[in-house]
Protein backbone atom coordinates (compact mmCIF):
# COMPACT_ATOMS: atom_id res chain seq x y z
CA UNK A 1 0.00 0.00 0.00
CA UNK A 2 2.58 2.07 0.95
CA UNK A 3 4.62 1.42 -2.15
CA UNK A 4 1.09 2.75 -4.26
CA UNK A 5 0.93 5.97 -2.48
CA UNK A 6 4.14 6.45 -3.50
CA UNK A 7 3.67 5.71 -6.63
CA UNK A 8 0.75 8.49 -7.20
CA UNK A 9 2.70 10.88 -5.73
CA UNK A 10 5.28 10.93 -8.03
CA UNK A 11 2.20 10.62 -11.24
CA UNK A 12 2.63 13.75 -12.92
CA UNK A 13 -0.02 16.09 -12.43
CA UNK A 14 -2.10 18.35 -15.13
CA UNK A 15 -1.76 21.65 -14.55
CA UNK A 16 -5.50 22.35 -15.05
CA UNK A 17 -7.11 20.42 -12.97
CA UNK A 18 -11.37 20.32 -14.19
CA UNK A 19 -12.12 21.67 -17.75
CA UNK A 20 -13.39 25.77 -17.11
CA UNK A 21 -17.10 25.89 -18.24
CA UNK A 22 -18.73 24.13 -21.30
CA UNK A 23 -17.71 23.32 -24.48
CA UNK A 24 -17.76 26.37 -26.66
CA UNK A 25 -19.27 24.73 -29.92
CA UNK A 26 -22.76 25.28 -31.08
CA UNK A 27 -24.83 22.56 -33.42
CA UNK A 28 -27.00 24.90 -34.30
CA UNK A 29 -27.44 29.02 -34.41
CA UNK A 30 -29.61 30.20 -31.10
CA UNK A 31 -32.25 31.73 -33.64
CA UNK A 32 -32.42 28.46 -35.66
CA UNK A 33 -35.86 27.63 -35.91
CA UNK A 34 -36.59 24.41 -37.68
CA UNK A 35 -38.85 23.82 -40.57
CA UNK A 36 -42.07 22.35 -40.47
CA UNK A 37 -41.90 19.13 -42.74
CA UNK A 38 -45.44 19.78 -43.51
CA UNK A 39 -44.97 23.49 -45.04
CA UNK A 40 -45.07 24.24 -48.71
CA UNK A 41 -41.65 25.76 -50.23
CA UNK A 42 -41.65 29.80 -50.75
CA UNK A 43 -42.35 30.81 -54.13
CA UNK A 44 -40.53 33.41 -55.60
CA UNK A 45 -41.93 34.99 -58.71
CA UNK A 46 -38.73 35.65 -61.18
CA UNK A 47 -38.51 37.79 -64.57
CA UNK A 48 -39.30 36.01 -67.48
CA UNK A 49 -35.93 37.93 -69.02
CA UNK A 50 -32.95 39.01 -67.34
CA UNK A 51 -32.14 42.63 -67.97
CA UNK A 52 -28.98 43.59 -66.09
CA UNK A 53 -29.65 47.08 -67.07
CA UNK A 54 -33.44 47.13 -64.93
CA UNK A 55 -36.51 47.53 -66.49
CA UNK A 56 -36.50 49.56 -69.58
CA UNK A 57 -39.09 52.83 -70.30
CA UNK A 58 -41.82 51.33 -72.91
CA UNK A 59 -40.88 52.38 -76.64
CA UNK A 60 -42.70 55.83 -77.76
CA UNK A 61 -45.63 56.30 -79.90
CA UNK A 62 -43.35 56.87 -82.82
CA UNK A 63 -41.71 53.78 -82.53
CA UNK A 64 -44.63 51.79 -81.76
CA UNK A 65 -46.60 52.92 -85.16
CA UNK A 66 -43.14 52.45 -86.92
CA UNK A 67 -43.51 48.48 -85.78
CA UNK A 68 -47.21 48.44 -86.61
CA UNK A 69 -46.31 49.53 -90.43
CA UNK A 70 -43.34 47.49 -90.91
CA UNK A 71 -45.88 44.13 -89.69
CA UNK A 72 -48.32 45.87 -92.35
CA UNK A 73 -45.52 45.34 -95.20
CA UNK A 74 -45.65 42.59 -97.79
CA UNK A 75 -43.06 39.39 -96.92
CA UNK A 76 -40.94 40.91 -100.15
CA UNK A 77 -40.57 44.36 -98.76
CA UNK A 78 -40.00 43.46 -95.48
CA UNK A 79 -36.76 41.31 -96.56
CA UNK A 80 -35.48 44.77 -98.33
CA UNK A 81 -35.89 46.67 -95.25
CA UNK A 82 -32.13 44.96 -93.78
CA UNK A 83 -30.33 45.91 -96.94
CA UNK A 84 -31.56 49.52 -97.59
CA UNK A 85 -31.00 50.04 -93.56
CA UNK A 86 -27.78 48.55 -93.93
CA UNK A 87 -27.11 50.92 -96.75
CA UNK A 88 -28.68 53.88 -95.16
CA UNK A 89 -26.78 54.20 -91.98
CA UNK A 90 -23.44 52.84 -93.83
CA UNK A 91 -22.84 49.84 -91.62
CA UNK A 92 -19.84 48.08 -93.05
CA UNK A 93 -20.38 45.18 -94.78
CA UNK A 94 -19.93 41.73 -92.61
CA UNK A 95 -16.82 39.70 -94.11
CA UNK A 96 -17.41 35.78 -94.78
CA UNK A 97 -15.39 34.48 -92.34
CA UNK A 98 -12.75 31.49 -93.74
CA UNK A 99 -13.56 27.93 -92.91
CA UNK A 100 -10.25 27.26 -94.71
CA UNK A 101 -8.09 24.72 -92.83
CA UNK A 102 -10.73 23.77 -90.00
CA UNK A 103 -12.09 20.33 -89.78
CA UNK A 104 -15.48 21.10 -89.90
CA UNK A 105 -16.88 17.19 -90.13
CA UNK A 106 -20.62 16.60 -91.07
CA UNK A 107 -21.25 20.12 -89.94
CA UNK A 108 -19.37 21.51 -92.98
CA UNK A 109 -22.01 20.83 -95.55
CA UNK A 110 -21.51 22.54 -98.69
CA UNK A 111 -18.43 24.98 -97.28
CA UNK A 112 -17.17 21.69 -96.36
CA UNK A 113 -17.58 20.28 -100.13
CA UNK A 114 -16.39 23.43 -101.90
CA UNK A 115 -12.98 23.74 -99.85
CA UNK A 116 -12.01 19.80 -100.87
CA UNK A 117 -12.60 21.04 -104.76
CA UNK A 118 -10.05 23.87 -103.87
CA UNK A 119 -7.75 20.99 -102.81
CA UNK A 120 -7.82 18.73 -105.21
CA UNK A 121 -7.23 22.04 -107.74
CA UNK A 122 -3.48 22.49 -106.61
CA UNK A 123 -1.45 22.27 -103.41
CA UNK A 124 0.51 25.03 -102.48
CA UNK A 125 2.45 24.38 -99.64
CA UNK A 126 4.17 20.89 -98.76
CA UNK A 127 5.77 18.76 -96.21
CA UNK A 128 9.31 17.39 -96.62
CA UNK A 129 9.52 14.17 -94.79
CA UNK A 130 12.93 12.18 -94.21
CA UNK A 131 11.92 8.30 -94.81
CA UNK A 132 15.10 7.01 -94.48
CA UNK A 133 19.16 7.25 -94.90
CA UNK A 134 22.29 5.30 -95.09
CA UNK A 135 24.16 4.37 -91.90
CA UNK A 136 27.72 5.24 -93.93
CA UNK A 137 26.14 8.63 -94.56
CA UNK A 138 24.43 9.94 -91.37
CA UNK A 139 26.73 12.58 -90.62
CA UNK A 140 26.23 14.17 -94.60
CA UNK A 141 22.49 13.90 -94.00
CA UNK A 142 22.83 15.77 -90.62
CA UNK A 143 24.73 18.47 -92.28
CA UNK A 144 22.39 19.18 -95.11
CA UNK A 145 19.31 18.97 -92.06
CA UNK A 146 20.96 21.82 -90.30
CA UNK A 147 21.59 23.73 -93.41
CA UNK A 148 17.86 24.00 -94.41
CA UNK A 149 16.19 24.24 -90.77
CA UNK A 150 18.55 26.29 -89.11
CA UNK A 151 18.73 23.84 -86.05
CA UNK A 152 21.76 23.23 -83.77
CA UNK A 153 23.83 20.07 -84.30
CA UNK A 154 22.24 18.10 -81.46
CA UNK A 155 18.43 18.97 -82.70
CA UNK A 156 19.34 17.81 -85.99
CA UNK A 157 21.17 14.84 -85.21
CA UNK A 158 17.75 13.79 -82.68
CA UNK A 159 15.56 14.71 -85.85
CA UNK A 160 17.83 12.67 -88.29
CA UNK A 161 18.02 9.69 -85.82
CA UNK A 162 14.30 9.36 -85.47
CA UNK A 163 12.91 8.76 -89.24
CA UNK A 164 10.75 9.11 -90.37
CA UNK A 165 10.50 12.90 -89.86
CA UNK A 166 8.95 15.64 -91.13
CA UNK A 167 12.36 17.98 -91.70
CA UNK A 168 9.98 21.14 -93.15
CA UNK A 169 6.83 22.06 -93.19
CA UNK A 170 4.83 24.29 -95.24
CA UNK A 171 7.83 25.43 -98.26
CA UNK A 172 6.84 25.77 -101.66
CA UNK A 173 7.15 22.94 -104.51
CA UNK A 174 10.56 24.39 -105.93
CA UNK A 175 11.99 24.89 -103.04
CA UNK A 176 10.84 21.02 -101.43
CA UNK A 177 12.61 19.41 -104.78
CA UNK A 178 15.38 21.55 -103.96
CA UNK A 179 16.00 20.06 -100.17
CA UNK A 180 14.94 16.45 -101.86
CA UNK A 181 17.53 16.41 -104.22
CA UNK A 182 20.17 17.93 -101.80
CA UNK A 183 19.01 14.73 -99.05
CA UNK A 184 19.22 12.13 -101.73
CA UNK A 185 23.18 13.73 -102.71
CA UNK A 186 24.08 13.27 -99.41
CA UNK A 187 22.50 9.64 -98.87
CA UNK A 188 19.04 10.09 -97.69
CA UNK A 189 15.15 9.72 -99.10
CA UNK A 190 13.00 12.15 -98.60
CA UNK A 191 9.33 12.69 -99.92
CA UNK A 192 7.00 15.81 -100.28
CA UNK A 193 3.72 15.61 -98.61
Amino acid sequence: MKLLGLVKSFRVRPSIHKVIGPLQIRAFQHDFVPRDPKAKPKRYKYPQVYDPYGPRPPPSDKIIQLAERIAALAPEERRQIGPTLTERLRFPKLQSISTEGMDLGSQGGAAAGSAKVEEKKEKTAFDVKLEKFDAAAKIKVIKEVRAFTNLGLKEAKDLVEKVPAVLKQGVSKEEANDIIEKIKAAGGVAVME
